[in-house]
């Protein structure tokens, strides 16, 4: 099967100049727990990705600003796609290696078309295959973290 079958078509996008706090009633807004970059909302050439878990451990554990902060600064460049016409099981190798959740699904052009879900893979796949793919995206990320140490 493939990618532009179960795909959401509905595009809610930012630009990079949207403020974080735009960026997060989006996400409320539409449900959905990432939002396309782009270089213009009429033309959607994608140019990152912002995340929930990006407004969470750069905006919020940080106490900074939402409505001072620039998407552009928060967002993950050059984010990992894929094309309408790929195959389920590529997209799922995507996720897994880069171990992302969402991906952005892009023409030949770089234009943002849609976006694809685990979830998204998940209402269409077998539960073996899912099952796989999760444990992948799952696995603790490459970059060790320090262990908290209480002074006390």
């Amino acid at each position: 099967m493939q990618v532009k079958v179960v795909m959401s078509k509905a595009v809610f996008c930012c630009t990079p100049k949207d403020s974080a706090q735009h960026a997060a009633n989006l996400m409320k807004q539409h449900n959905v727990g990432a939002i396309p970059v782009v270089n213009d909302c009429t033309v959607r050439g994608l140019v990152g990705i912002i995340t929930d878990r990006d407004l969470s451990n750069k905006v919020v554990a940080e106490g900074r600003s939402a409505k001072e902060l620039r998407v552009g600064d928060l967002m993950t460049k050059s984010p990992t796609t894929c094309s309408p016409a790929d195959t389920l099981e590529k997209c799922e190798r995507l996720m897994s290696v880069q171990q992302v959740r969402r991906v952005p699904v892009v023409d030949a052009k770089g234009i943002c078309l849609g976006m694809i879900a685990q979830a998204d893979i998940a209402l269409h796949d077998t539960a073996n295959h899912i099952s796989k793919t999760l444990a992948a995206i799952s696995k603790p990320s490459k970059s060790p973290q320090r262990p908290h140490i209480s002074a006390a």
